[in-house]
């Protein structure tokens, strides 16, 4: 197979040349008449968007098409098997913990996963240990998980089936996924890693390598996120015996759409192609925009973004060049406040926190994007100067200092079911001591504070009551629009 076809594409692009008459689902049989002023919009779109014909291929049994588009994504990325997904990293990562673990099981679980991780131990009844990612002091960022704790929490829970991680962080910071791999593999357990964010990892020598290299057993990675597919578009890599791939088949049959869309799947193989093809030029091209916006930041007084400090080089960390974490040094403009000002100037971050706006690059960013930005931030100093400063905190450090491996923690769905039904909601100031009955999860980046079950310390209390007084987004229950906290009736 070459990998300068995109098989996929080039199958769909044929159907859609035969001039063919569809008397087959979807509905709009490729016209887009229907849309009034959106037809321009969706008109060649609609053109790919087909369904599971003769020529086309099935993404839940491949045969031609996908099989091979597949195969040379795993070629590509360093796999032995690679499965397309058409609903984000989410359904890769509830397919890894249903085929990893049965109802009972023990997985070993990196703190701040994303909440797809807590819902596949909740989908797989399984039961969580988490350990606390260690914190940067100084930026307040989180550095990943130590070897140390996960010897320790293997040593405490041999029967643990193995250990989840996520690396990247949403801020792009790295662990020694090598050293982690060596250890769980000498215990005989599995690494799976949550890789949504470093679908680009390992194609550059100026960005960091890829858990695959690393030797993690699966990787998740959202190619819409740091590549060029369309939103949704990811990828479930494989590879070593340790996963049991008819189970990660029947996991995302289960947690996949029956009727997957075919320009989502043409995009993860039209992304793949243009990473095979030159994908270090264009990195070298994407970088090129973030240098120049290094450049600027790196002469001017008020406008710093955090780089790695001497404890995360030690401990083997590396930082994604195309994510930066912006900060006033000033103290000035908080996180949020910083993400406003920037989308008042027609300039959208990814994310916002206490003390950082994040800033997402890309392979495919440019020069003119990096002015846009530049000139943005040169307008606020302007128009900020003579604002109060104030001193703010970094980043939250979560239970980390008070208990860095956690007690089990069940997540069965019936228990959760019937803690739904017996839960009341107090003011945020007031649930301190208290129970959590729900995942409580800043959106962006969908890392939970709370999960349920878990006791809310005096310090949660306190950094919801910020969150919600600086206007975070919520998944779930809305801490900020309702100023409360879901939790059980008994202590």
């Amino acid at each position: 197979m070459s990998q300068h076809r995109a098989p996929l594409y080039e199958a769909l692009a044929t159907h859609r040349e035969s001039g063919a008459f569809s008397f087959h689902v979807p509905g709009h049989k490729s016209e887009a008449k229907g849309y009034a002023e959106a037809e321009s919009d969706f008109r060649q779109i609609l053109l790919l968007d087909r369904t599971e014909i003769t020529g086309l291929d099935d993404l839940h049994h491949p045969e031609d098409a996908i099989k091979e588009a597949q195969t040379l994504a795993a070629a590509c990325f360093g796999a032995d098997e690679t499965f397309f997904l058409v609903n984000g990293s989410t359904a890769g990562n509830l397919a890894m913990i249903l085929a990893t673990c049965r109802r009972g099981d023990l997985l070993l679980v990196q703190r701040d996963a994303h909440k797809s991780v807590i819902h596949g131990l909740m989908l797989a009844g399984a039961q969580a240990v988490f350990i606390s990612p260690l914190w940067d002091p100084e930026s307040g960022l989180s550095m990943g998980v130590a070897a140390e704790d996960v010897k320790q929490a293997l040593n405490r829970y041999p029967e643990a089936k193995g250990l989840l991680v996520t690396n990247p962080s949403y801020y792009g910071i790295t662990s020694d996924l090598k050293g982690l791999s060596g250890l769980l593999h000498d215990w005989g357990k599995v690494l799976l890693v949550d890789e949504a964010h470093g679908a680009h990892f390992g194609f550059h020598p100026d960005v960091p390598a890829s858990a695959l290299s690393c030797g993690a057993d699966a990787v998740v990675q959202s190619t819409h996120k740091m590549l060029t597919a369309m939103t949704m578009g990811a990828m479930l890599h494989m590879q070593g015996p340790r996963i049991h791939r008819g189970a990660v088949r029947k996991a995302l049959a289960m947690v996949q759409s029956s009727s997957p869309s075919y320009p989502i799947m043409a995009s993860l193989d039209l992304s793949r192609r243009m990473l095979q093809e030159g994908g270090g030029e264009r990195i070298d091209r994407g970088l090129s925009a973030v240098r120049s916006v290094i450049a600027h930041l790196s002469g001017h007084s008020r406008w710093h973004a955090r780089n790695l400090t001497e404890p995360m080089l030690q401990i083997g960390c590396r930082q994604d060049p195309f994510k930066i974490a912006l900060y006033d040094a000033s103290g000035r403009l908080d996180g949020f406040a910083l993400k406003e000002r920037l989308e008042q100037q027609g300039c959208y971050p990814e994310l916002a926190d206490l003390t950082h706006v994040l800033l997402a690059f890309s392979l495919v960013s440019t020069e003119a994007a990096a002015q846009r930005l530049i000139e943005a931030l040169e307008r606020i100093d302007e128009e900020t100067r003579d604002e109060k400063s104030e001193t703010k905190p970094g980043l939250w450090e979560t239970e980390a200092a008070a208990q860095r491996i956690s007690d089990p923690v069940t997540f069965d769905w019936e228990a959760i079911h019937e803690a739904m039904e017996t839960r009341v909601t107090l003011p945020v100031a007031e649930c301190a001591g208290r129970i959590a009955a729900e995942m409580i999860v800043p959106y962006p980046p969908g890392i939970p504070v709370l999960y349920p079950g878990e006791r809310i310390t005096e310090r949660t209390a306190a950094h919801l009551t910020r969150l919600a007084a600086l206007g975070s987004r919520f998944h779930g229950h809305d801490v900020t629009a309702s100023g409360t906290v879901p939790v059980l009736e008994t202590r």
